[in-house]
């Protein structure tokens, strides 16, 4: 990874463990999943508000990790909110491709915006560390299942 990319994937992570946006439960929140990180104790659960036409419409998240899970989570609850069901599932595939797999091997799960795309790629910087590619990906997990209307998220 070039020293610029890692020079911005610390001070993202860093800025969003430190201050994580939408660390709260929303009382209209209609769907929520727990994620949890049995290696390292990581636990959130993240909620959802799912209007009737789909549009994710507000997503936050609770517990407490490390701060790359954490970071991730707090990232994760901005980039979702405001699109459908469908684009945050894209999402979650897109994220959790660019952290485990090499360039060659990733899918096309559809269309993703270039700033999303951009926030996405800095915080897969984790893929140089596999022992926090679980943690980076605990709430996307949660998030995904959520949608789903799973109750608790595997983090495989």
């Amino acid at each position: 990874m070039m020293d610029e990319l890692r020079e911005l994937y610390q001070e993202v992570i860093l800025d969003h463990g430190k201050n994580p946006r939408n660390l709260r439960h929303p009382a209209d929140a209609n769907r929520e999943a727990r994620g949890e990180n049995p290696m390292c104790g990581d636990k959130f659960t993240v909620y959802l508000t799912v209007n009737d036409a789909g549009l994710v419409e507000d997503c936050a998240f609770e517990g407490r990790g490390c701060a790359i899970s954490t970071a991730s989570a707090s990232m994760m609850t901005e980039l979702v909110r405001g699109k459908t069901q469908d684009e945050a599932r894209t999402l979650f595939h897109t994220f959790h491709d660019l952290c485990t797999k090499d360039e060659e091997h990733h899918h096309d799960h559809g269309p993703v915006d270039e700033d999303t795309m951009e926030k996405l790629m800095v915080l897969s910087g984790v893929r140089q560390f596999p022992v926090r590619v679980k943690c980076a990906t605990l709430a996307w997990h949660a998030m995904n299942a959520a949608i789903a209307g799973e109750a608790k998220a595997s983090s495989e």
